[in-house]
């Protein structure tokens, strides 16, 4: 298509993985593009160009992909737009194409990744002429990771309906700019080079506009609080992000004089009212009052957001009581570093078939309290746990067989090492250190304690699962539920 395009692709691979390995490193970013010869029919020659060329994807994948774009066009007449200007027309029907043909070759990635079993789902950004070519940026992502996302329902538009899709969108909207800019003379021109953690500002504020029902300014202004301090403490209270009003809402303290939500400092001295289910009440311009949310079984329920300010420079958003974004020094992530009880039950069903349901639930009370060591630890469960402590008794303080309780967990892991019990729960050994085998499924990005877990339940000659919590908040379950 162009002399660059390897380069290009090459480049666009690099800033994909340095934008959503700060989200997740199991999305697995990949990134390919796709052309179409403005001149060529879909069966001749060099019509469409996969690059890079030798890919799992060939042009004949996608040789009547102009044809299902052009069958997307409504049935009937279509609305008339008048335009004062010739050439409106002109550019409204081209954009309108553009659009089709990126619906269409979207669908037809997502339908060929069905087909084939791949863990991919597909983004595509609107097409850009180069070269005589209609170039798309195709980024893929695992479906697995992103479906384990809480996430708001889709809507048509550019509302984005997670922070993830508001990632992809900024992904590839950069993406397309840089496209454009790519025939340039100007070698010196700096391609696809914003900062990873500006895209994903970026993205949280584009992800606000759906929180806000299009009123701009609530990331800013939940930054702006976040910052700020009353007579030396950090800013700590909830914020309920409502429509004036909502039924779903009763009111405590209604202030005759709305406060504009830009006013930060009088925000952040009227958090101190907030307290347990009592919040400040928004809608995302003013703040005007104190209330709470009715309980979920009330006949006027309705999911409402939530905005909770955690420590200095740091809050959290809720959807429903799902936590959606973690901001931290006006940077967002995901809510990495969750398991729920469902996955785990699954996970210990599938390592331990023997372990009933009250065995289970024993088995999930001690990982709860697990994951809730700030210093982080491991919890081993394994059917060789008195074999084990025995053969690591130089690398380990073995104790005597006792059923292991959330309590006592809780004082074994503030010691550095791994916690050795049997699925029944009974301890063996505390502070132990794991060995193990080397791997190849290895992440030399996480630190030492994921890898010796992953290195000891990848080699051992038991029935194993381990809970890791690392020092960074991140929460793994070794091995990973299959889906």
């Amino acid at each position: 298509m162009w002399e660059h395009q390897s380069l290009f692709r090459v480049t666009a691979q690099l800033f994909a993985e340095g934008v959503f390995n700060l989200l997740d490193r199991n999305l697995k970013p990949e990134v390919l593009l796709l052309g179409f010869a403005s001149a060529k029919e879909g069966d001749e020659p060099m019509a469409v160009v996969v690059e890079p060329q030798k890919h799992r994807y060939s042009p004949a994948d996608f040789a009547d992909v102009k044809l299902r774009a052009a069958a997307l066009e409504a049935d009937g007449p279509r609305e008339v737009v008048y335009h004062l200007h010739p050439g409106d027309h002109d550019r409204f029907e081209k954009l309108r194409w553009y659009e089709l043909l990126r619906r269409a070759t979207e669908t037809t990635l997502r339908e060929k990744a069905i087909e084939r079993n791949e863990d991919r789902l597909t983004f595509c950004s609107l097409p850009v002429s180069v070269h005589g070519y209609l170039v798309l940026v195709v980024l893929q992502l695992s479906t697995e990771t992103l479906s384990s996302y809480y996430h708001l329902p889709v809507v048509s538009g550019p509302r984005a309906s997670s922070l993830l899709a508001a990632a992809v969108q900024e992904f590839l909207q950069d993406c397309a700019r840089a496209l454009r800019e790519s025939d340039t003379d100007d070698e010196d021109h700096p391609v696809l080079d914003r900062d990873y953690n500006e895209v994903l500002r970026a993205a949280g504020r584009r992800f606000m506009l759906r929180v806000a029902a299009g009123t701009h300014g609530l990331y800013d202004a939940c930054n702006g609080v976040a910052a700020l301090r009353h007579e030396g403490d950090e800013g700590v209270g909830t914020m309920l992000v409502v429509r004036r009003h909502h039924p779903a809402v009763v009111p405590v303290l209604t202030l005759e004089n709305p406060i504009p939500l830009r006013d930060h400092r009088s925000i952040r001295k009227l958090l101190e009212l907030s307290e347990d289910r009592t919040s400040l009440i928004t809608d995302a311009t003013d703040v005007f009052g104190l209330g709470y949310l009715v309980e979920p079984d009330d006949p006027q329920y309705e999911p409402v957001f939530t905005v909770h300010f955690t420590k200095h420079y740091s809050w959290e958003l809720s959807h429903d009581r799902n936590l959606m974004m973690k901001v931290v020094s006006n940077t967002p992530r995901l809510p990495q570093g969750t398991i729920d009880a469902e996955n785990f039950a699954r996970a210990v069903k599938r390592v331990f078939p023997s372990v009933d349901e009250a065995g289970i639930s024993y088995l999930w009370q001690l990982t709860q309290k697990a994951t809730s060591q700030t210093n982080g630890t491991i919890l081993v469960i394994s059917e060789g746990a008195a074999k084990e402590a025995v053969r690591l008794t130089r690398q380990s303080f073995r104790v005597s067989p006792r059923l292991m309780t959330p309590t006592v967990l809780r004082l074994v892991t503030n010691i550095d090492g791994a916690v050795l019990i049997e699925p029944s729960g009974v301890c063996y050994a505390i502070g132990v250190i794991l060995d193990g085998l080397a791997t190849e499924k290895g992440d030399s990005s996480r630190g030492s304690r994921y890898n010796s877990a992953l290195r000891y339940v990848e080699s051992s000659r038991y029935a194993c699962l381990a809970v890791v919590v690392s020092e960074d908040g991140l929460i793994d379950l070794l091995p990973p539920v299959r889906k």
